[in-house]
């Protein structure tokens, strides 16, 4: 499914929502009185402690106006605060990568012939961190709710919903699904303010993994022409 080149910051709206999306393994715990409640604060307190990540995912994007739905599914590698890459199965070939200076967007699946590349500024650095927004002083930022049990992918986990306060943010409201038995977030769902829904499954995940520098390369492959963001 074709997909247009809008601003870059609304072509990484996925990457959002995958970074350090499986850094949340928690220590195993019995959920109390609380159990939304227990289930953040244990993936803020683990949160801090993943420097580097590598992971498999597939995301699931419903668009209720259009009745559209785009499924997508690859790898991931992210050594914080900065530095990431994703690279697709499906769409095969299409690569994602910050280098820590610059954001490369290359989708030869739906743009072929050109990449985009954007500076790490601040705002796109922030779209990327979704994760990081979800778990940064939760219970002052958001409204917590327990949302009951549910299996995913044959393990049991706890359903938390956040709502936010405020106005601004890049979700209205989001679920975060956290394993029962060792806290490691296992799935998540985000509404944003147009009214695209967000699922993303965390298939497999390997924290403060080896992950070497040069995997945050990214050389343009000859012949591709290089888009400055702020030429579109």
């Amino acid at each position: 499914m074709p997909r247009p080149v809008p601003n870059v910051l609304d072509m990484l709206r996925f990457p959002s929502f995958v970074v350090l999306a499986a850094t949340l393994a928690v220590a195993p715990s019995v959920w109390g009185q609380d159990p939304a409640g227990d289930a953040i604060d244990k993936a803020v307190e683990a949160y801090a402690k993943v420097r580097t990540a590598r992971a498999a995912f597939e995301q699931v994007v419903t668009n209720p106006l259009t009745g559209s739905r785009l499924q997508s599914r690859g790898e991931f590698e992210q050594a914080r605060p900065d530095r990431f890459i994703f690279r697709f199965a499906d769409p095969k070939g299409d690569v994602i990568v910050s280098d820590g200076k610059f954001v490369w967007v290359y989708l030869p699946s739906s743009q072929p012939g050109q990449v985009i590349r954007a500076p790490l500024s601040a705002e796109v650095e922030g779209s990327m961190d979704l994760i990081g927004a979800f778990f940064t002083n939760p219970r002052t930022r958001y409204t917590v709710k327990d949302a009951g049990a549910a299996t995913v992918g044959g393990r049991a986990t706890r359903v938390v919903t956040l709502v936010p306060k405020g106005q601004g943010g890049s979700f209205v409201r989001a679920k975060v699904w956290i394993d029962t038995a060792d806290g490691t977030l296992r799935q998540f769902e985000a509404e944003e303010m147009s009214g695209i829904v967000r699922l993303v499954t965390i298939t497999t995940f390997t924290p403060n993994a080896q992950v070497p520098s040069a995997a945050f390369r990214f050389k343009p492959p000859r012949g591709v022409r290089v888009v400055n963001q702020s030429d579109l």
